[in-house]
């Protein structure tokens, strides 16, 4: 008898009930949802991978979804003679929440005075016992946000979630093609919802007094509800960087109240985007820079953020140099045949023993795919015995090399050529930048790998394919979230709020494709070795 397998909890199919309900029917299945299940918040949605054809057609409700993506609330089963394979898009990934900490001195800008809470020279509140910040880097596949506790600048309750707009496409020019169709921001709307239904479970919504938002441009402006369209064109700008440039405002940060963005913290309270770079390179990368204090620094050093964008920023006190490079998902988990996020269920870690697969799994599970860090070592693994050669291909002409035949787990030769392309973006970009700056990366006093795919990425593999630099491993710095610290650090300390709105000013942004050469940078990169010294 098929079953309906939701969230892996294998469920009996009862035809004549919605998901939600057979959701219901396992304690371990959490589906968000803030309307009583009439189909208006939007938040149940769930990614249906086999047994669509079971359910009910669409809704009204649901005109807003397309593909395998349908409303937990509204598909109904009307058969019971097929397996059903359902996901809520709430799914718990393994994402970095950690970082390097900073010890910052204390200066918020919302504070507690005696009995009351201050904001500047305003007094918004009486005191009731804490005064809180909230942290929330929104990245393109995941979401990440922390309390911090205003009195003291400790950080407190962290929450992170896949990130729920993914049924508007995998990258950023998927999400601002949806959003040029989408006058009921629909993208923010859930998003808000997500994040509102984690900010529940911590409880703290009446001592929430400010946040500090980050993210890449497209999602920064998307949290605020803002219109993208410009950054799918070119220049690829935000409004708020083409408003800079014309002397409307004089700088790309936002400030919003919560009531305004449906967002479940006190009503008296600041939301706050920090500010953009330039193009692509947006407000994950500023707190990055702020984080590492980049522009502290006198020996220069590279600050690489990989994930489904790769930002890059090279240099020092006197001079820094950022680009974003075009690399796509792949190194996400996207696109390829048996790619996927680092979910409970992913290959984490690869080797090969006497020829034999040898690999971890996130949640140590039956494997289902594979996510970032996997496919890096299986690059590397395969080019170093000699079964791909350094151009991505099967030297002894198969078509695949399978990782678990059982689980029917593989990895075949458009796999390779994907993430060649996607490894050779990030080559391009960091060449560029040290070729810019007048240095190579033996000159560089450390390399900052930030994120959650650079936290859990074998370095010497990285080395081996030309992922980042050969540089002597003990200067390879694995940062944590800095996208996340940086935001901490701003809440802490109004004062480092306003430097980087300053530093941002000054960052050289590079568009690589206007290199004369980086078509060829790019060729070259598409190899699987190690990364050579900058020519002439």
């Amino acid at each position: 008898m098929p079953n309906c397998r939701f969230n892996d909890q294998v469920l009996p199919i009862v035809v004549g009930k919605t998901l939600f309900e057979h959701a219901d029917t396992n304690p371990a299945i959490r589906v968000p949802s803030s309307c009583n299940r009439v189909g208006t918040c939007h938040e149940c949605i769930v990614q249906v991978h086999e047994g669509i054809e079971a359910l009910t057609p669409r809704t009204d409700s649901e005109q807003f979804l397309s593909g395998n993506y349908r409303l937990a609330c509204q598909a109904k089963v009307i058969r019971d003679d097929m397996e059903i394979n359902v996901s809520t898009l709430k799914r718990k990934p393994k994402i970095l929440t950690a970082s390097e900490v900073l010890d910052v001195p204390l200066d918020p800008l919302t504070r507690r005075s005696g009995d009351r809470v201050v904001r500047g020279n305003n007094d918004i509140d009486a005191f009731d016992g804490e005064v809180l910040g909230l942290a929330i880097d929104v990245g393109t596949t995941t979401v990440v946000a922390q309390l911090v506790d205003l009195t003291n600048g400790k950080r407190k309750l962290t929450a992170a979630f896949e990130n729920p707009q993914i049924f508007g496409g995998s990258n950023v020019l998927h999400r601002i093609n949806y959003a040029n169709d989408d006058p009921d921001h629909e993208l923010q709307r859930v998003l808000i919802g997500h994040l509102n239904g984690e900010l529940r479970r911590m409880g703290k919504r009446r001592h929430i007094y400010e946040a500090v938002v980050t993210g890449n441009p497209t999602m920064r402006d998307l949290f605020f509800g803002l219109d993208v369209h410009s950054i799918g064109v070119k220049p690829f700008k935000s409004i708020t960087e083409h408003e800079m440039l014309r002397g409307e405002r004089t700088g790309t940060w936002l400030n919003a109240s919560p009531r305004d963005l449906g967002l479940f913290m006190n009503g008296r309270g600041l939301v706050y985007g920090a500010p953009l770079i330039a193009c692509h390179v947006g407000a994950d990368t500023a707190a990055g820079v702020l984080a590492t204090r980049l522009f502290e620094r006198e020996r220069p050093s590279m600050l690489v953020d990989m994930g489904t964008n790769t930002e890059v920023v090279v240099g020092n006190k006197h001079r820094l140099i950022a680009a974003s490079c075009p690399a796509g998902p792949a190194f996400e988990g996207s696109g390829l045949r048996c790619g996927m996020p680092g979910l409970e269920g992913a290959v984490e870690s690869f080797r090969l023993e006497d020829g034999n697969p040898v690999y971890s799994v996130i949640g140590d599970v039956t494997p289902r795919g594979i996510c970032g860090s996997g496919v890096v070592d299986i690059l590397a693994e395969l080019t170093r015995n000699g079964i791909v050669d350094t151009v991505g291909r099967f030297v002894d002409g198969r078509t695949e090399f399978v990782i678990d035949r059982e689980q029917n787990i593989a990895v075949d030769r458009q796999d390779l050529s994907q993430l060649a392309q996607a490894k050779a973006a990030n080559y391009a970009g960091q060449q560029i930048l040290l070729r810019t700056f007048g240095i190579d990366w033996d000159d560089l006093e450390f390399l900052f790998f930030s994120g959650g795919f650079a936290n859990y990425l074998n370095v010497p593999n990285a080395q081996a394919i030309g992922l980042i630099p050969p540089i002597d491993p003990a200067k390879v710095m694995k940062v944590g979230n800095t996208a996340l610290e940086g935001a901490a650090q701003m809440l802490i300390n109004k004062g480092l709020r306003e430097r980087i709105e300053q530093v941002v000013l000054t960052i050289e942004h590079i568009e690589l494709e206007r290199e004369p050469d980086f078509f060829d940078m790019y060729v070259e990169g598409c190899l699987l070795e190690p990364m050579g010294r900058l020519k002439g």
